[in-house]
């Protein structure tokens, strides 16, 4: 089956684009939006609406293939591509990769992504054209796009959905309510990115913070058989408040440990160090010196941890004991697959990520990616209104198993 035609569309995602580096300077909340300048190259302002583009590749039965482009949040910080705006990249799309796929007949889909993916554009373009293509496979082969995975990577499809991992964004409190009330896997990402507001100088507002979360689970939580991974990101603000001390940090993770109780918990990104050799070498550290103390916290790989070279990188130095794969950084999604893969040979675990600013199609094409790949937990998005995201990941999930053995 051939390739008709490619169109695309302009979109919204399910957040925002935030510069990161305003943010961590002091930008101050005003309502839902910030006060100051902007930071980083390309933004306008230091919150402003997330956009995407669908790609639509007409096949010539009349079905159509989609995938959407999208970018994360902080896009432009910690060695990302910059910035994503429809109109600036709709134009490139349609110059670059319209030529390439229109009348090109639909083949595997490893094929396809490669030579979509080895293109030197911005990685939000390579991210949804790829999910287009294998959405085009899918359906020109009648099969479901996790099993279009599972068929040329050699994996075997998930029985059960994969744990889901909610994003509770400022709104912390209330939005971990819901998570219990919906029986979250992982929870509460909690958005602790500025040091004096809501880590602590010495880390006693997050100590504080986790604290609660332990009690108001087992306080509202309808059975003992709930026990949730508490995964907190923390943006390097622990770095930040110890000066990179390792020790201190390390110190840190032992009192939240504590605090955690019962409950296992991870924490993401302790550590920015500016760069991908010193901040790799940080969490190496953290771990090493977490392990010798018996502290049995996880620490997550996120910031320069960006492209599949990056999660290669960090998985053979024991950077951390998990690896978030940030979908849209990595560009195609054939690297995603890859990167879960490495992780899982090599005893790293696997979170397949992304951000709150993805839309409702790359999200589903995610689902399917978890559900060929098991990884240890996938990413409830978009959106950081805790109930959109579940629902989106979770049913997709469950309609992928449903529909396993036809």
């Amino acid at each position: 089956m051939k390739i008709k035609d490619l169109v695309c569309s302009s979109g919204l995602t399910g957040f925002y684009f935030d510069d990161q580096k305003a943010i961590k300077s002091g930008a101050k909340n005003d309502g839902f939006t910030y006060i100051g300048e902007p930071a980083t190259d390309g933004f306008k302002s230091i919150r402003q609406s997330g956009e995407s583009i669908s790609v639509m590749l007409v096949l010539e039965d009349g079905q159509v293939a989609f995938g959407d482009c999208a970018a994360v949040q902080y896009s432009g910080a910690g060695g990302r591509d910059p910035l994503f705006l429809a109109s600036d990249f709709i134009p490139i799309i349609e110059k670059e990769i319209k030529p390439l796929l229109v009348g090109k007949e639909i083949s595997t889909f490893k094929e396809m992504a490669k030579l979509i993916d080895d293109l030197p554009l911005h990685t939000a373009i390579r991210y949804g054209v790829t999910q287009s293509i294998l959405d085009a496979v899918a359906k020109s082969n009648k099969k479901t796009m996790a099993q279009v995975i599972c068929n040329e990577y050699g994996t075997t499809l998930s029985n059960v959905a994969i744990p889901t991992f909610s994003q509770s964004g400022d709104d912390r409190y209330n939005n971990v309510d819901k998570m219990i009330i919906k029986r979250s896997d992982v929870m509460p990402h909690a958005l602790i990115n500025h040091v004096e507001t809501k880590l602590g100088l010495n880390g006693e507002l997050l100590e504080e913070y986790v604290t609660w979360l332990s009690n108001r689970v087992i306080e509202i939580r309808t059975d003992e058989s709930y026990n949730p991974i508490f995964h907190i990101d923390v943006y390097g603000t622990m770095g930040m408040a110890f000066n990179n001390d390792i020790e201190k940090i390390v110190d840190l993770l032992g009192r939240l440990e504590q605090c955690a109780k019962p409950f296992a918990l991870r924490i993401e990104g302790p550590v920015d160090a500016g760069n991908r050799t010193d901040t790799m070498i940080a969490l190496r550290d953290i771990r090493k010196l977490s392990e010798e103390k018996n502290i049995n916290v996880e620490i997550v790989a996120d910031e320069w941890c960006n492209t599949y070279d990056d999660v290669v990188y960090f998985t053979d130095n024991k950077a951390g004991h998990m690896a978030q794969i940030k979908t849209p950084d990595l560009g195609g999604i054939n690297n995603t697959i890859e990167a879960v893969l490495y992780c899982q040979k090599n005893n790293m675990g696997a979170y397949i990520g992304g951000t709150c600013n993805e839309t409702e199609r790359s999200a589903q094409v995610c689902a399917h990616i978890a559900m060929a790949t098991n990884p240890v937990q996938t990413l409830a998005k978009p959106g950081m209104g805790v109930d959109e995201g579940l629902m989106l990941m979770r049913n997709e999930m469950n309609r992928i198993v449903a529909l396993k053995n036809l």
